[in-house]
């Protein structure tokens, strides 16, 4: 009678040993197709490689040749190129090369961008992040560098050719959600735009750039609604934990503009030195493994926390794309989609209220809300934002407070806020 050979004896007649055999099956799976993996598997992810390291210069070999090797931490860190390759990962839905460069700043992001560029025209939104028109007022225009605000959620061919009359660099720049008034900006429209002015030969180079600061990736991806470049000041949710600073720009590859600006971009990372340092980056790194996690919770709390404001008697208007009474609610419907599907319209919020003296009031009384600038760490905090604009080139209007939403109860945010609504009434009465 035939007997068969038991497990264990039919496992010892293998020549391959334990060590090969992991190696090999490691190798038939590196070899297959399949799909990418989902954004939250990304971000979790972000980053866990070898090779971190704080080291500001590296040990050349032997022979006298680096290689493809470091050299010197302005020029190239391991730290830094895990971090700009986590990013370039999460900006397009295909697993798609999307170089990534890590500044000390999202405002050195922004200034080395400019820099990238020559005779450079900005166009930028009349709601703006006040910090971008300040450095194109007090330091890039003593270098000729010149801006003209407009109302970029209605830009037109007409108003967009009125300014194609110079042979420089023309920089559409775009930031939705806005700072303070998270105005939503049709991004893929606004790019379809700029490309079918472009081909009417009207301007050599236009550049669309996208400030997402207040979108991180698992929320909207610029890239690909067609924007040649979209900035991040990682400081804020890709960091997390308010305790970075650094700032990204991503350029696309898909887009003739991306690939002229990622020449220069590196060029100038290099030259200039603003460079993210190998801590900041790993932080960053660190921050990113959480962010769909936090985002989600956030845009939930800033939903109830938009309702309640939505119906407060002391509130005028709440700005907050999630609510249907927003202006550009249906845009944010169409370009601010989570890692499920589902729509996340930001942990960010902004809401005016009958006065200065009063917003200063609601701001003084809360106390599990921080009154601090800033925004995306897992605290609440608020901010009174004319009062610290330059009087010259203030945006926000005067009874405006913005909220960036953190990770505590909802309840316990609502209950802060309306105690110190409550509060804010009685000292106005008073």
């Amino acid at each position: 009678m035939l007997r068969l050979a038991c497990p264990f004896q039919l496992a010892r007649r293998w020549t391959t040993s334990p060590s090969e055999a992991g190696l090999r099956a490691a190798a038939v799976r590196q070899q297959r197709r399949e799909e990418p993996p989902s954004m939250a598997t990304k971000l979790a992810h972000a980053g866990i490689e070898d090779g971190r390291r704080l080291s500001t210069t590296f040990e050349r070999p032997p022979d006298g040749n680096y290689a493809d090797g470091p050299i010197y931490s302005r020029s190239c860190n391991p730290t830094r190129k895990l971090l700009e390759r986590a990013l370039g990962k999460l900006e397009l839905e295909e697993e798609e090369e999307t170089p990534t460069y890590c500044f000390s700043s999202g405002m050195a992001a922004v200034a080395s961008l400019v820099l990238a560029c020559s005779d450079v025209h900005m166009l930028m939104p009349l709601d703006v992040y006040h910090g971008l028109p300040t450095q194109l007022h007090s330091c890039l225009a003593t270098h000729g560098v010149r801006h003209t605000a407009v109302d970029m959620t209605s830009l037109t061919a007409e108003s967009l050719r009125q300014h194609c009359n110079h042979q420089g660099t023309l920089i559409v720049w775009l930031e939705s959600p806005s700072n303070p008034m998270c105005q939503v900006t049709d991004i893929k429209g606004i790019c379809k735009l700029v490309d079918e002015t472009r081909a009417t030969g009207a301007f050599p180079r236009t550049l669309t750039v996208v400030d997402s600061t207040w979108a991180p990736p698992c929320i909207t991806r610029p890239l690909t609604l067609g924007a040649d470049a979209v900035v991040h000041s990682a400081t804020k949710f890709l960091g997390g934990h308010s305790d970075v600073l650094l700032g990204s720009v991503s350029c696309s590859p898909r887009t003739e503009n991306g690939v002229w600006l990622k020449e220069r971009l590196e060029q100038v990372q290099t030259s200039i030195g603003a460079v993210a340092s190998p801590l900041e980056c790993w932080l960053t790194l660190r921050g990113l493994r959480t962010l769909h996690l936090r985002a989600e919770r956030q845009c939930q709390t800033a939903m109830k926390l938009s309702q309640f404001l939505d119906d407060h008697d002391e509130v005028a208007i709440c700005h907050y794309p999630g609510r249907p009474s927003h202006p550009q609610h249906e845009i944010a419907k169409r370009q601010m989609i989570g890692p499920d599907g589902g729509n996340l319209y930001g942990g960010m919020l902004s809401f005016e209220v009958r006065s200065e003296a009063f917003a200063m009031a609601v701001a003084g009384g809360c106390r599990i809300i921080k009154r601090a600038t800033s925004l995306g760490g897992t605290e609440t905090l608020i901010e009174h934002r004319a009062s610290i604009e330059p009087p010259e080139r203030r945006v926000s209007p005067p009874g405006l407070l913005r909220v960036s939403v953190g990770l505590e109860e909802a309840a316990d945010v609502i209950n802060d806020l309306r105690t110190a609504l409550d509060v804010a009434a009685t000292v106005m009465k008073s």
